[in-house]
C-alpha cells in the first residue's frame, strides 16, 4: 500500500510549479478583491482534480498490469487511489484555510485603517461546502474512469454533472413559476446548525459508495 501511494506522489510531483502558481493567484485575489473565500475553493478544487491525473500515468504506462504481478491484491490498489484523492482534496482545503488566514493578517498588518473582518465559521463552511463539490466530481469521475477508462471516463462525467446542473436548474425554475414560497431564513438558520454536519456525512457516503463502485468494476477487468 505504501508503495502504491509513493508510486502516486512521485507522478504528483510534476505539478508541484502548477500549484505553486495557483497559490501565488489566489494569494493577488485575496488581496485584490477582499474575497477570503475564494482561496480554499479553488486550491482545494485544483489539488483534488490533479490528484486524478495518476489515472492518466498508470494508463499510458499500462502500469497496473504489472502491478498487480506483484504482491498486491485490487482491493489494495483501489484503496490507494482513493487515500490519494480524498488526501489531496483535505490538503487542498487546509492550504487555502491557511493561506486565507496568512494573507488577511498580512493586510490587515499593513493597513490598519481599513482592516478585514474574517469570519472563520464561514471560511469553514466555505472550505468544506469546496471539499463536497470535489468530492461529488472525484466519486463519479473515479468509478468512471475504473469502467471507461481516463479519457472516456473524464467525459462521461462532464456529461453526468450537465444533466445534474439541468435538473437543479429545472427545479429552480419549477418552483419560481409554480410561486412555492420558501422560507430562506429557516433555511439558513437550518444550514448554520446542521449545515457541516450533513456535508460532512454526505462526504462519507459519497466516498464510501464511490469505493465499493470502483472495486466492483475492477474486480471483473481482465489483464
Amino acid at each position: 500500500m505504501k508503495g502504491l501511494i509513493k508510486k502516486d506522489l512521485l507522478n504528483l510531483s510534476s505539478y508541484k510549479t502548477s500549484l505553486l502558481i495557483t497559490i501565488i493567484f489566489c494569494s493577488i485575489a485575496i488581496a485584490g478583491t477582499e474575497n477570503a473565500s475564494i482561496a480554499p475553493m479553488i486550491i482545494c478544487a485544483i489539488i483534488g482534480m490533479i490528484s486524478l491525473s495518476t489515472f492518466n500515468y498508470d494508463e499510458v504506462s499500462k502500469s497496473e498490469k504489472y502491478i498487480l504481478s506483484l504482491p498486491v491484491n485490487r482491493k489494495e490498489l483501489v484503496i490507494s487511489k482513493y487515500i490519494i484523492a480524498i488526501s489531496s482534496t483535505i490538503i487542498g482545503a487546509i492550504i487555502g484555510v491557511l493561506l486565507t488566514i496568512i494573507i488577511v493578517n498580512i493586510m490587515n498588518s499593513v493597513r490598519t485603517n481599513n482592516l478585514i473582518d474574517l469570519d472563520y465559521d464561514n471560511l469553514f463552511i466555505t472550505s468544506l461546502s469546496g471539499l463536497f463539490g470535489i468530492a461529488l466530481i472525484q466519486a463519479i469521475q473515479i468509478p468512471s474512469i475504473y469502467k471507461w477508462g481516463a479519457e472516456k471516463g473524464r467525459i462521461q462525467m462532464f456529461i453526468l454533472i450537465f444533466f445534474m446542473v439541468l435538473i437543479i436548474v429545472g427545479a429552480s425554475f419549477l418552483i419560481t413559476k409554480l410561486g412555492l414560497n420558501l422560507d430562506i431564513q429557516k433555511i439558513n438558520n437550518f444550514l448554520e446548525t446542521f449545515g457541516a454536519y450533513i456535508l460532512t456525512l454526505l462526504i462519507i457516503i459519497m466516498y464510501t459508495i464511490s469505493y465499493k463502485v470502483s472495486y466492483k468494476i475492477f474486480i471483473k477487468k481482465d489483464y
